[in-house]
């Protein structure tokens, strides 16, 4: 008998074979063939909400991300409205979202809650609109995020059938009144030479589209109403913000009401896309005269004149069904016969730059339709987006009589065939089984971006719709996701707003929470990068930062991604090398002694920021060399032109000029400046004279070659020789010595001025009586103020220039004599290769010598901004800059006193003893002033100082420079327009205004 244990099927040993099962067999379980699939992810009620208000009203976006980096959302009850932006932390120097700021610029909100946000695409401007398409635009122009209102909403009527359906900003343009700039530089792609890691970059123009407002840096807000009435808001030559508005369709029934609408620019006019509740969708021409005064000749400058009312035009172009259901419709559900988004897309140059007959792409119009599955259907069924477009076609060949288009002109006759002959011409759909809330047009409008509900992001190409950046390629990048990189977000998604580099976006999720997400590398492990891995890493980081520098635009979450990489040394390096050579940025100021190209060199600006956020580590962590160099560089230039704003001329109530330097405000913050710019030239000295004491160091001076005097001062941090020997920072402290000698010589004159006054006055009774009094006891006290902090500077400025003057002097010669051959042979190699003769006998031909020169002297300016070892034909003048120059100027110098003084206002010194000591105080130093701040009293064993202000704090949201913020308690105007330069930071990073009890 056997036992009572009951076989069990897991008993028998099976094996091999018959351990297989085939998916085939399993299937036919389930009867039909029918493969296995997950059920989707149930559509949450907050999504099909969504959903819904993009089917019922096309402008509905509530957060959006401006080109100055401003991210602005609607709070949930739709009352007030957010402000946020990622900023660096002090702690290690990565980037975050900030803590929104809350604001509300209206007294109440009696047309109903906030539905859309709209930002401009130069000028920090937020266009905010309300359910009944009221317009109120905000200004942020002077920090990000604190604005001033530029246009209420108080006059705009009350009236659901004015509610805005589309909305759109003119472009700008930087150029003279009369046209905008020809073309927009687009930076790339960046193709590989064979097999190595070199690239060669190309640059395609991309022609920019009218019409554009007529004054410099300045656009006009567009919004179309769902009664088809277009309204244009636009700036007055006195900041004035005025309305013209224009009928662009005779809206009678229900069904002609527009439920969407887009616009884009067609070079010379405007295109606008009406999507009507009766599924028709019609084209309109829009022309726009702005009736503005002529002037004779070329000019650069603004008009000055008050603008006419600018005068708009339409003309209908096209009409055609939205919505023409076909035997492919897998779902005729009623949903799909509603749009939830709708684009523009303007005309692109197909044919190349120097093409006589340029070719331009169709306008084409791209709309959305999505269908989200109802929860009680007995089946399963997925979601769907359907992505229609359309081209504008023009029929040249269609020839009408002249009379026809007149009668068509006069009557605003509509209909698939137009005197014009354009029509819309159907493509094909593209079916995606995801939900789309976000439409972008993105790269000049070759590339489009959708983001959709489960957090994820896809780019397709304009033309074809085909899937880009799917997989990386590194022999072509045109791209950041070329590179190796990818870009997601959380599942639960309402809407997106991307950052203007599209290195990041933010979320409204499901939870009213916005998330912020940056891009991932995940082609290789950070640490294991090989070099062609980091070349097509810089590659993809120039052709990024190239293409927000030229379009003006915010880029902290580039340098947010490029943290990661900073500990590879040649990546900072490479990208700032590959920055200058591709873009032709100027850095050699060897033969420059007048220091003004220098100073407005503002793309150099850039590079030393990029330099200086990389070589922060935190407040109180040491900083790379490359990145002290670049904070001291982007000081000095900023002190220098507040030194020179400060003696502008100002008006002030007419014909009335005066000049901040005669308030005792911007005299006192022009003495901090001072203070400050003394403290850098007498540390200067002092590591100069350390270094020359060392004799590790002086050894390596006596080499061949500078190369092992490099590596050790870059063992010991050390940056004063690069200071003086290259040419960029060697032309902003010489530029710096003669703005405090000119400052010594006007102070010397105002006080001898103010105590002759004082002296006339003497013996006069009624001098107490004098209004005026206190305020020229005040600002006499002001230039005694600054003659002091000139007098007791331990290096003299007109000493320390004139060593500069030497040292300048020696290198020309250095360079002179040791690329005198590299001249030669290009002379040579140019006559050897010169081509046939020009037919203009009279046209300049540049010099190929001096050009390989001034490429040689560049190349080697280059290396020593980059703290990299000096040519060696700098041995002889290293030698005797040493050996001569700086051994006398330390004879004149008090040693002790320099060893000895107190640099914390430089916060430049990163000993361990240093950055344990400027913690311990917790002082600050005023980017404006110079001066140190403290926002609390110090406790424990700090100083016991208390709080020098009540005022808030700005910070720059990039390197973390604070200053006092008192552009609401300032009331003389010339310090309110030095404070207006400060909008920025020395860095070009934002200023945000902070909390009274932020923690820094």
């Amino acid at each position: 008998m056997t036992s009572g244990k009951m076989p069990l099927i897991l008993d028998n040993p099976m094996g091999g074979e018959s351990m297989q099962v085939d998916l085939d067999d399993v299937d036919d379980l389930f009867g039909d063939g029918a493969p296995l699939t997950l059920p989707p992810r149930p559509i949450s009620k907050r999504l099909r909400q969504r959903i819904d208000e993009l089917r019922e009203r096309g402008s509905c976006q509530s957060i959006a991300w401006s080109k100055a980096g401003t991210i602005a959302s609607i709070t949930p009850d739709g009352q007030r409205l957010q402000l946020m932006y990622i900023h660096a932390k002090g702690k290690d120097a990565t980037f975050t979202l900030s803590e929104p700021t809350t604001i509300t610029p209206w007294e109440s909100l009696p047309g109903g809650p906030l539905v859309h946000l709209s930002w401009g695409p130069g000028t920090p401007e937020l266009a905010i609109i309300d359910a009944v398409g009221r317009v109120c635009i905000l200004n942020f122009s002077s920090n990000i995020n604190r604005p001033a209102p530029s246009r209420r909403w108080d006059g705009d009527p009350i009236d659901d059938l004015q509610a805005v359906v589309g909305t759109y900003w003119l472009p700008y343009h930087s150029a003279g009144p009369r046209s905008p700039p020809p073309y927009t530089p687009s930076y790339g792609p960046a193709v590989r030479n064979g097999n190595g890691n070199n690239y060669s970059y190309q640059i395609t123009p991309i022609f920019n589209n009218g019409p554009v407002h007529p004054q410099n840096n300045r656009s006009a807000f567009i919004c179309v109403t769902t009664t088809a009435v277009l309204k244009m808001f636009w700036g007055q030559t006195n900041g004035k913000i005025e309305e013209t508005s224009l009928e662009l369709e005779n809206v009678t029934l229900a069904d002609d009401l527009v439920t969407h609408a887009a616009l884009c620019s067609d070079r010379r006019s405007l295109i606008v896309g009406l999507a009507t509740a009766s599924k028709h969708l019609c084209i309109v021409q829009l022309a726009i005269n702005w009736n503005s005064p002529k002037t004779d000749g070329a000019q650069n400058n603004p008009p000055v004149n008050p603008l006419l009312s600018p005068t708009l035009t339409k003309r209908h172009v096209a009409v055609t069904s939205w919505f023409q259901p076909d035997s492919s419709d897998s779902h005729p559900d009623a949903s799909m016969q509603k749009i939830t988004h709708i684009e523009m897309l303007p005309p692109i140059l197909l044919s190349g730059f120097n093409v006589p007959n340029k070719e331009w792409s169709p306008i084409t119009v791209l709309t959305v339709r999505s269908l989200i599955p109802d929860p009680n259907l007995p089946y399963v069924q997925e979601v769907q987006s359907v992505i229609d477009r359309w081209e504008l076609i023009t029929d040249h060949n269609q020839a009408l009589h002249p009379s026809f288009e007149q009668l068509g002109l006069k009557k605003n006759s509509t209909g698939s065939a137009t005197p014009n002959g354009s029509r819309l011409k159907k493509l094909d759909s593209i079916v995606v089984n995801k939900v789309i809330i976000g439409v972008n047009v993105v790269n000049f409008g070759k590339v489009i971006c959708f983001s959709y509900s489960d957090g994820s992001v896809e780019y397709r190409d304009r033309f074809t719709m085909a899937e880009l950046y799917r997989e990386p390629s590194l022999d072509r990048i045109s791209s950041v996701f070329d590179a190796g990189f990818s870009q997601s977000g959380d599942s639960s998604c309402l809407q997106t707003a991307f950052s203007p580099t599209n290195f990041s976006f933010v979320q409204l999720c499901e939870d009213s929470k916005v998330k912020w997400h940056s891009i991932n590398y995940t082609q290789a492990d950070i640490e294991s990068i090989n070099s062609t891995q980091m070349s097509a890493l810089v590659a993809a980081f120039y052709i990024s930062t190239a293409q927000a520098i030229t379009q003006s635009a915010n880029f902290d979450d580039i340098l947010a991604v490029a943290r990661n990489f900073v500990n590879k040394d040649s990546f900072t390096i490479e990208w700032i090398k590959t920055q200058v050579q591709q873009m032709k940025i100027h850095i050699d100021y060897t033969e420059d002694s007048q220091h003004d190209n220098l100073i407005k060199n503002g793309i150099l600006q850039v590079c030393f920021s990029i330099m200086n956020y990389l070589g922060w580590r935190g407040d109180y962590k040491p900083r790379r060399g490359w990145g002290k160099l670049a904070l001291l560089a982007l000081n000095l230039r900023n002190v220098i032109i507040m030194s020179h704003l400060s003696n502008s001329q100002i008006p002030i109530g007419g014909k009335t000029m005066i000049t901040p330097l005669d308030e005792p405000e911007a005299v006192n913050a022009l003495a901090g400046c001072v203070k400050w710019s003394n403290d850098l030239l007498a540390w200067i000295c002092d590591s100069l004279f350390c270094l020359f004491d060392d004799a590790e160091f002086m050894k390596h001076l006596k080499g061949p070659q500078l190369d092992k005097m490099t590596m050790y001062l870059h063992s010991k941090n050390e940056i004063a020789i690069h200071l003086v020997l290259c040419s960029t920072t060697r032309g902003l402290l010489s530029a710096i010595c003669r703005r405090i000698t000119a400052l010594d010589a006007l102070s010397t004159k105002a006080i001898s001025w103010y105590e002759n006054r004082e002296k006339s006055l003497a013996n006069n009774p009624n001098a107490a009586a004098d209004p005026r009094a206190a305020a020229h006891a005040a600002l006499h006290a002001a230039y005694h103020n600054l003659r002091q902090c000139i007098a007791s500077s331990l290096i003299k400025a007109d000493e320390f220039d004139k060593l500069l003057s030497s040292l300048g002097a020696e290198i020309r010669t250095a360079y002179s004599t040791s690329l005198a051959i590299v001249g030669e042979q290009a002379a040579k190699a140019a006559n050897k290769n010169q081509p046939p003769q020009n037919s203009n006998p009279n046209a300049s031909r540049p010099d190929p010598a001096q050009e390989a020169i001034a490429r040689a002297r560049q190349h080697c300016e280059l290396d020593m901004l980059l703290l990299q070892a000096p040519p060696s034909s700098f041995v002889p003048v290293v030698s005797k800059f040493f050996n001569q120059d700086v051994r006398e100027f330390r004879a004149r110098s008090e040693v002790a006193k320099l060893y000895f003084a107190d640099y914390s206002l430089l916060e430049i010194d990163d000993d361990a003893r240093s950055l344990a000591e400027r913690n311990r105080r917790g002082a600050r130093v005023d980017l404006f002033k110079r001066t140190e701040l403290w926002k609390k009293p110090t406790s424990g064993g700090g100083s016991g100082k208390t709080p020098t202000t009540t005022h808030p704090w700005r910070k720059c949201v990039r390197c973390g420079n604070v200053m006092e913020d008192l552009a609401l308690v300032t009331t003389k105007p010339g310090m309110s327009f030095l404070l207006r330069q400060q909008s920025n930071c020395s860095c070009g990073g934002r200023m945000a205004v902070l909390p009274q009890d932020a923690d820094l």
